[in-house]
């Protein structure tokens, strides 16, 4: 069975950040309400860190999982934040905020660390589930 047990979390919240984006972008959330990136952020790195835990196949539970997983997590998380530096300094002449990238990374890599621990928590260690890595 293993990984199997991802597939619809990673579904339902990619789902989920799809919509909500939408929506913000509709009607205006990330302007309206200061935090709304934080928590889209958030969102993003815990997609990510599952994503990256269904696709690698880990062979064993050890430190480097984690360190592996986060180093994804980040690197598309800076891999973003370029995206955004590059579309605000070409369509809206944007300066470029360290402060709101350094803000979106710490969320990229807190909600991958949540995904680890929701991962080994409710997914790794649940006895009915039997899942194991490879």
């Amino acid at each position: 069975m293993g990984r199997q047990k991802l597939i619809k979390p990673l579904i339902y919240l990619i789902s989920f950040i799809f919509i909500t984006n939408f929506l913000a972008n509709k009607f205006y959330w990330y302007s309206a309400v200061s935090y709304f990136d934080m928590i889209m952020h958030f969102l993003g790195g815990f997609w990510v860190a599952l994503l990256c835990v269904y696709l690698y196949p880990f062979k064993e539970k050890s430190p480097n999982v984690v360190l592996e997983v986060l180093a994804f997590v980040l690197l598309v998380g800076v891999g973003w934040e370029i995206y955004e530096m590059l579309v605000n300094s070409v369509a809206a002449q944007n300066p470029f905020d360290y402060l709101d990238t350094g803000s979106d990374l710490f969320f990229d890599l807190f909600g991958g660390s949540m995904a680890i621990f929701y991962f080994y928590k409710r997914i790794m260690f649940a006895k009915e589930n039997g899942v194991q890595l490879k």
